[in-house]
């Protein structure tokens, strides 16, 4: 099967879960961006939480983005996801190479560097919804933890990893996110705990052939879990050339003209899937008479 995520409740609806393997999508991105090995395990942490954070809105149209910044080589990472399981992402610097950290991992944490993370929510209203909190160890998941408790004042905790191959393509990635509901008992929240404590990481669960659905069984052990959602996640970018057009349309008529002036064509390029879209000088014109 491929990347998937399941949805749990346990302890009688006082803790609610979710776990996902994205080997594929995160490997996806990787190709994309053509990520060096620390990017790629810091933008598939980040895109594996983003698909399951996206999961948590409401409505079919609502957006998420999660924007980490850091004065890391890294510069920062950039992910959105919609309520469907699709997930889009990229790296300021997709190609930075670090020497592993003091006990042989892919240093994201120094790829990131110290700054801040911020989810911006897109409901549909005026405004959308902010919420920023300062990065704990730039490593991801202890700094969407952090999050959650602080900014959303919801007691959780993210697990999130990514495992490459020695030929540098992803070999498994993935993610659990489990949280407290405020009516949550002492004993439940106990055994959550201790469940917690004994937990191998993610990355070693999926190596040994976990699915989502025996990560949480093992995450929610004597807590009576329950899945209630299984649903496919993938990494999607939505961007065509009709888009980039109206992009184009929007900066308006001088600029426009500047381009036209070079009588040379131009090429557009999108972040999320790094896809090119080249305008010769007479589609300019056209879009010259469309702006205003």
């Amino acid at each position: 099967m491929g990347d998937y995520m399941v949805r749990a409740t346990a302890a009688d609806a006082q803790i609610r879960a979710f776990a996902c393997t994205t080997r594929e999508l995160v490997e996806q991105a990787r190709k994309a961006h053509n990520t060096s090995p620390v990017v790629t395990a810091a933008l598939g942490r980040l895109l594996s939480a983003g698909a399951m954070m996206g999961s948590m809105l409401k409505g079919t149209q609502d957006l998420m983005t999660i924007q980490i910044k850091g004065d890391g080589p890294v510069g920062g990472l950039t992910v959105t996801a919609d309520a469907q399981g699709h997930v889009k992402g990229y790296a300021n610097v997709p190609d930075v190479i670090l020497p592993a950290n003091k006990i042989g991992k892919l240093d994201v944490g120094g790829a990131v560097g110290s700054g801040y993370v911020s989810v911006i929510k897109d409901m549909g209203l005026k405004e959308p919804y902010v919420g920023q909190t300062q990065l704990q160890t730039g490593e991801i998941a202890e700094d969407l933890t952090y999050y959650f408790a602080v900014s959303e004042q919801v007691p959780s905790s993210v697990g999130l990893g990514v495992l490459m191959e020695r030929d540098n393509t992803v070999r498994q990635a993935g993610g659990f996110i489990v949280q407290l509901m405020p009516f949550a008992d002492e004993q439940v929240i106990a055994r959550l705990e201790d469940n917690l404590q004994k937990i191998a990481p993610v990355t070693t669960m999926l190596d040994a052939g976990n699915t989502p659905e025996q990560m949480l069984e093992i995450l929610l052990d004597g807590l009576s879990p329950e899945i209630t959602d299984t649903m496919p996640c993938s990494f999607t970018c939505n961007c065509d050339k009709h888009r980039v057009e109206k992009a184009l349309v929007s900066i308006g008529k001088k600029e426009l003209q500047d381009m036209i002036d070079e009588g040379k064509e131009i090429e557009v390029n999108c972040h999320f899937c790094n896809k090119n879209y080249v305008f010769s000088v007479e589609e300019l014109q056209a879009l010259y008479k469309r702006s205003r």
